[in-house]
């Protein structure tokens, strides 16, 4: 793939033809992650702690977080605590993001529906939370108490009567999680809060362990976002435990036309480009003028920002690209094709383009509905698919911790009326035994009526 002329990011030029789906998915940059690599590494982790329990999860924090935590669940005063040492703006804009994700998750609760297929006949929908998670929250390159609340609150707001929360032990802190991110437990009104990392904290959720008085039950549901090895003790464990996804690094596209600010679409790039050296930048816009603009804007804003190297390698990477294509028509199809983790749509009439997305895990749209601010505070959730997964699957919300049940409940005359079409059906599939449980009640239905 060519460099741009600035040498900062990579170019695609798709101009002068419509590429089809096959050819995008084939051509687009994406990172590599690859989970089935990964499971190599992981497996004799997870079998560890199923074996060994806490005493498999302090070792594996000595060996992979530089710490040995002395007890794996933090002292609920511990949690408390860190409150009061939390910088009171950031308190401030951790209430303001918890109650903006309580309003919008709030309207995602699902209603029971109740169905009269006949006279005496019903089929109810109901929608039961699981009856416990396990909510992780990485704590690797960056501190994530936002990921904190984008896991909670939907849970909460589901009803789940019982859930915890796991982040990496750090070794500034005691071998406990980071205060930041036990002040934001705590604000939500969490108080079971582990000191565990990585594949084994999605075991010990999966397995369940004892520590003393301390007792991890097993959970039905494990979510949030983590590195590979957390994708893959997701992947090995999946069946044994429920999973949101299998999160792989963050990931923009911004689909922009000549009246985009070059500046802002920079600025956008570089703030998921900060997340981590495989993080995925990308651009589509049918002005290579404004993809010059943002090509010089990004070399000032990378060897200004902090972490420099971090984002000049996301950017560099594979992962990441300028494509150029003819009109926004076939934009349209690329950033489709591309089912992005987070999509901006800077264009002229952005909202009409927008509501043509159909693959995205969030779509930001217009001059100022940047990726951070879904990242924190516009009240969506940054739980979200990646590595193009956002064409099959949605990111997180209330949904993902119910189970839709359906109960039936048929009066005698009802199957009465129906129970010749299932006798009949039964024979039709070599399953007589199925027709005989409705005859044994309703003896004189015939097959066929």
């Amino acid at each position: 793939m060519p460099e741009s002329p600035t040498g900062v990011i990579p170019r695609l030029d798709l101009r002068g033809r419509r590429p089809g789906l096959r050819e995008l998915r084939a051509a687009l940059p994406r990172a590599e992650f690859d989970v089935e690599a990964a499971l190599g590494t992981v497996r004799p982790i997870v079998e560890d702690v199923r074996d060994r329990g806490a005493a498999a999860l302090h070792d594996a924090a000595e060996r992979f977080d530089g710490i040995r935590p002395e007890r794996l669940r933090v002292p609920a005063e511990v949690v408390a605590g860190a409150v009061e040492t939390l910088d009171p703006a950031v308190r401030a804009a951790l209430e303001e993001s918890i109650r903006r994700a309580r309003v919008v998750h709030a309207d995602q609760r699902r209603t029971d529906t109740r169905t009269e297929v006949a006279d005496g006949g019903t089929v109810t929908e109901r929608w039961v939370p699981v009856d416990r998670v396990g909510l992780y929250v990485p704590g690797g390159l960056a501190v994530y108490p936002s990921s904190v609340v984008m896991n909670v609150v939907p849970a909460q707001l589901a009803g789940v009567p019982s859930l915890a929360v796991a982040s990496p032990p750090q070794r500034d802190h005691g071998g406990w999680p980071h205060p930041t991110i036990l002040a934001a437990c705590h604000l939500l009104g969490v108080d079971e809060v582990y000191a565990m990392g990585g594949a084994q904290a999605v075991a010990a959720f999966a397995y369940g362990f004892d520590e003393g008085e301390d007792t991890c039950e097993p959970v039905a549901l494990v979510t949030g976002p983590g590195n590979i090895y957390v994708a893959a003790a997701k992947r090995l464990l999946k069946g044994i435990i429920g999973i949101d996804s299998e999160a792989g690094p963050t990931e923009i596209a911004v689909l922009a036309d000549a009246t985009a600010d070059a500046d802002h679409v920079a600025s956008d790039l570089v703030s998921q480009a900060e997340h981590d050296p495989l993080a995925a930048a990308v651009l589509v816009t049918d002005s290579e003028e404004l993809a010059l603009a943002v090509e010089e804007a990004l070399v000032r804003r990378v060897a200004a920002a902090k972490h420099t190297e971090r984002v000049a390698t996301a950017l560099a990477g594979r992962q990441s690209a300028v494509v150029l294509v003819d009109d926004v028509e076939v934009g349209l199809d690329v950033v489709n094709a591309y089912a992005a983790e987070h999509l901006e749509i800077q264009t002229a009439d952005a909202a009409a383009v927008a509501a043509r997305v159909r693959n995205a895990g969030a779509v930001f749209v217009g001059a100022f509905a940047p990726v951070s601010l879904g990242d924190y505070c516009a009240g969506s959730n940054h739980v979200l698919p990646t590595g193009g997964c956002a064409c099959h699957s949605s990111g997180l919300s209330v949904q993902s911790f119910l189970r839709g049940i359906h109960v039936v409940e048929y009066d005698e005359a009802a199957l009465r009326e129906v129970g010749g079409h299932v006798v009949t059906l039964a024979r039709a599939e070599d399953l007589p035994a199925h027709g005989e449980a409705v005859l044994a009640r309703v003896p004189e239905v015939e097959p066929g009526a």
